[in-house]
């Protein structure tokens, strides 16, 4: 049998200071990422939102500017006289060149309250052209505003609407009297185109007017170094009528992986050196004085001369334990000779002790056998017998007669001849018994002092031949339920049929002792996953489960007319010597017992299972 080489304590403890290390440096990364990623999280997504709400303040001021021009365009009394008489005067004044570009607007008009235009316009500033296609798509856009309901809550409003592929700022303002007084004659629009220039050098950031694909809300989408912001640009009714999109890089996230980077590298750093000191440490004072303690009992197995060991006195644990060690062999030395002298002695009696208990066992049913074969049961009256054969031989008997007397001679003989049979099976059983005891005999020495060898054996077999040994170990009538189908298991075929001999003696002594004529034992056998589970139970008297610990002890017995024996103690220790084992089990008081056996399955069984 190969030993497996010890594990070095040295070893196990730098895996330990290790793993310590390891869980030490996995927890102290993730503290400081969850105190520092959180933080600078935070901080981001407050960057993020103060961009969302500048760019939404930018918008609304780049609108609110248009809004302030036409409101002093609303309230004025020329605006009002004009609505009620158009003139060609106000429109060359107000609607100039130079006005519109003075105001910074590329579109102004003026429109009824019933959405008729009186007069609108559309300017190219850079180039003072006129430019209808624009005016065209401005006054279509205002035609779908409703400018009443824009207009409810106050004189004016700013929002933005899409002409094109291009976004403007409009303004709208009720046309009133300078001082606000007088019934709305209609409103004056304004409108400035704002581009992705004028929108960067708004946001201070390089900076898109997306026109195709405008996002329902503000959202920060962040990626490996920049965060992609995205703020709506919302026209009259609240919908978004385009996107301001930019980029911004994430200097915060950096920095703060760049925080937890040095951290968790210092941390683990500092975690190595207290690692490494301490390992040093555990080498010089602990493992190097336990290593001599070891040094020493290799030397002392190997020689066998229990010498102390000669170390300097220490007042610590390892001084404690070179003192107990040497108090240790000392009385080693001493029961050493004890031992010596007690166990040959011991040995032979264990030994006999044994044998003749499964000797005992085998020889049980020859005397049975043989009580039953001293006092045979007469199978007819000699006399009548003899009697008849007289009858016979005389020739004046009439022939009916005749025909009584050798059909009763026939019986008697044919009883005979079944009672010679029924004789020589019981001889058969006796002569297996007695097989039975040659083999316990002759095999003691060899079991004695080695490990018994173990073969592929059918343990079915075994137990119906132990199951008709046993039907003559005892005055009660059994009854034996057990498979047909072979089982083969890796045992020795003598322990083997000792031990489920010895259990089958046990359960009839349990049977008997209730009272009963009868009983029953039941065998069944289970293949388990590479072993083979057999299991005794019977109906006898069964024992309190809290006892079933004591059953093995060597001489305990649950019958108080008993003694104790050295069965199921053997028992035990053979099964154990086969690689197997032996459990005891009961429901109780009067419930019966079971005893299972546990062997390890033979390859043709595993094959068997394979298949």
């Amino acid at each position: 049998m190969r030993h497996r080489l010890p594990v070095s304590l040295g070893a196990k403890l730098v895996a330990i200071l290790t793993g310590v290390a390891l869980v030490g440096a996995g927890a102290v990364t993730l503290l400081l990422a969850l105190v520092i990623t959180p933080g600078f999280d935070k901080l981001e997504q407050a960057a993020a939102d103060a961009h969302v709400e500048r760019t939404r303040a930018a918008l609304t001021e780049y609108a609110s500017k248009v809004e302030a021009s036409v409101r002093d365009y609303g309230d004025w009394n020329a605006s009002y006289d004009y609505m009620q008489t158009p003139n060609k005067a106000f429109e060359e004044d107000s609607f100039a060149t130079w006005a519109m570009i003075n105001l910074g607007v590329n579109g102004m008009a003026y429109v009824t309250p019933q959405d008729k235009v009186v007069i609108a316009r559309w300017l190219d500033i850079d180039s003072g052209r006129d430019v209808p296609e624009m005016r065209a798509r401005m006054l279509a856009a205002v035609a779908r505003i409703d400018l009443a309901r824009v207009l409810a809550n106050d004189n004016s409003a700013s929002f933005y609407v899409r002409l094109g592929d291009r976004i403007a700022a409009i303004g709208v303002a009720q046309v009133r009297r300078t001082d606000g007084t007088g019934p709305v004659r209609g409103h004056v629009v304004m409108a400035r185109l704002i581009t992705s220039e004028q929108l960067s050098t708004l946001l201070q950031v390089k900076a898109v007017l997306d026109v195709p694909h405008p996002v329902p809300d503000a959202t920060v989408i962040r990626h490996g170094q920049a965060l992609d912001v995205a703020v709506p640009v919302r026209g009259a009714d609240g919908a978004p009528v385009a996107s301001a999109t930019y980029q911004v890089p994430r200097d915060l996230s950096a920095l703060g992986r760049n925080m937890l980077v040095l951290a968790v590298g210092g941390t683990i750093l500092l975690l190595l050196i207290v690692m490494g000191v301490l390992s040093l440490m555990i080498a010089r004072l602990v493992l190097r004085p336990l290593n001599r303690v070891e040094r020493h009992m290799g030397v002392v197995r190997r020689s066998g001369n229990l010498m102390p060991l000669t170390e300097a006195p220490r007042g610590d644990e390892i001084g404690s334990l070179v003192a107990n060690f040497n108090a240790m062999l000392s009385q080693l030395k001493d029961l050493r000779e004890q031992v010596e002298v007690q166990s040959f002695e011991l040995g032979q009696s264990e030994s006999a002790v044994a044998v003749m208990h499964n000797v005992r066992n085998a020889l049980n049913p020859i005397s049975t056998v043989l009580s039953q074969g001293l006092n045979p049961a007469p199978v007819a009256d000699r006399a009548l017998l003899d009697r008849a054969l007289a009858e016979l031989a005389d020739e004046g008997i009439p022939a009916a007669r005749r025909q009584k007397l050798a059909a009763f001679v026939a019986a008697a003989l044919e009883s005979e001849a079944r009672a010679r049979a029924e004789r020589a099976a019981q001889m058969e059983i006796g002569r297996d018994a007695l097989h039975n005891v040659l083999e316990i005999i002759g095999r003691q020495q060899e079991q004695a002092h080695e490990r018994p060898p173990l073969d592929s054996c059918n343990v079915t077999d075994i137990v119906a031949r132990n199951a008709t040994i046993a039907r003559y170990s005892g005055g009660s009538s059994i009854a034996f339920h057990f498979p047909s189908k072979p089982h083969w298991v890796m045992a020795n075929r003598v322990l083997l049929s000792q031990v489920v001999g010895n259990l089958f003696a046990n359960a009839a002594e349990a049977i008997a002792a209730t009272g009963r004529e009868g009983g029953s034992i039941w065998v069944t056998i289970r293949d388990l996953d590479g072993q083979v589970e057999v299991t005794i139970r019977d109906d006898g008297e069964g024992f309190d489960p809290d006892t079933a610990a004591r059953l093995f002890q060597r001489g305990y017995s649950t019958r108080a007319q008993k003694s104790g024996g050295l069965g199921l103690h053997w028992c035990a220790n053979s099964m154990v010597a086969m690689g197997g084992s032996l459990a005891l089990r009961s429901d109780g008081k009067g419930q019966g017992a079971r005893a299972v056996l546990m062997l390890q399955a033979s390859e043709t069984m595993r094959e068997g299972m394979a298949a």
